[in-house]
């Protein structure tokens, strides 16, 4: 190997090195921002409880009764909605060092539209979080309804809370899918031909994805697979406004 070739490996590896030192630091600060954004939430964690966990099941008909049946419990409860709230009001600083670690692959052109990106992420995120928390009652009305008056339906806290939050995360998650699209023809991996070519393939992983994240029950997998189907149609939408622009 010639000096020049080495010279290139060492630059190479200092390369990745860099980037690897990046998202590190990134992720500590990332986490800094949901832990100081946890503290605000874990001081009004009654009130959150409320207005978050408890308003679903009062809309329930029967209506479920929470019960916690180990001693730490109830304390992990307020350490759990305390994170979660933090995750929620941080998410627009974490969406921004996201795309402020894939800004070095844009054109300088392309890293103006970091912000407005950001902002998208933001709101689209929350949307789904927030179509998500008014069909819960709902699909806790659905689930219970089986129970036919013979079983009273008690709720073990833990189970509950990590069905809201896992149910809420997977909504605001899949929400993303119109600016993943809008990055990727931005990077020219694909364009409004290819995702109409595979629409078809679209609605099958879908309905896939719905049925793996979602509660094994019909209904929850259909309230996040109409959504998904909606919007893969805005995306190649904007996908063809973003390709007729360039």
């Amino acid at each position: 190997m010639t000096e020049k070739h080495k010279k290139d490996d060492n630059s190479k590896k200092m390369t990745w090195i860099a980037h690897l030192d990046e998202l590190r630091w990134i992720l500590v600060r990332c986490i800094c921002a949901i832990a100081i954004c946890s503290i605000p939430v874990g001081l009004f964690w009654k009130q959150i409880f409320d207005f978050i966990a408890l308003m679903p099941l009062r809309l329930s008909d029967p209506v479920p009764q929470l019960i916690y049946t180990a001693p730490t419990e109830a304390v992990l409860i307020v350490f759990r909605i305390a994170l979660t709230g933090g995750l929620i009001i941080a998410s627009p600083y974490v969406f921004y060092q996201l795309w402020l670690f894939i800004a070095p692959a844009l054109y300088k052109k392309e890293k103006i539209l970091i912000l407005p990106i950001v902002l998208a992420s933001t709101i689209c995120f929350l949307a789904g979080v927030i179509y998500c928390y008014f069909l819960l009652p709902l699909l806790l009305q659905f689930l219970t309804s089986f129970s036919a008056g013979q079983m009273e339906p008690y709720f073990k806290i833990n189970e509950y809370l990590s069905f809201l939050i896992r149910t809420c995360l997977v909504f605001g998650i899949a929400f993303e899918m119109p600016i993943v699209a809008i990055m990727l023809r931005k990077m020219g991996l694909i364009d409004y031909r290819f995702l109409l070519h595979y629409f078809r393939h679209a609605i099958v992983v879908i309905f896939i994805i719905a049925a793996i994240l979602t509660p094994p029950d019909v209904l929850s997998q259909i309230f996040l697979a109409l959504p998904l189907l909606l919007l893969y149609s805005i995306s190649v939408f904007l996908v063809f406004l973003v390709g007729k622009k360039n």
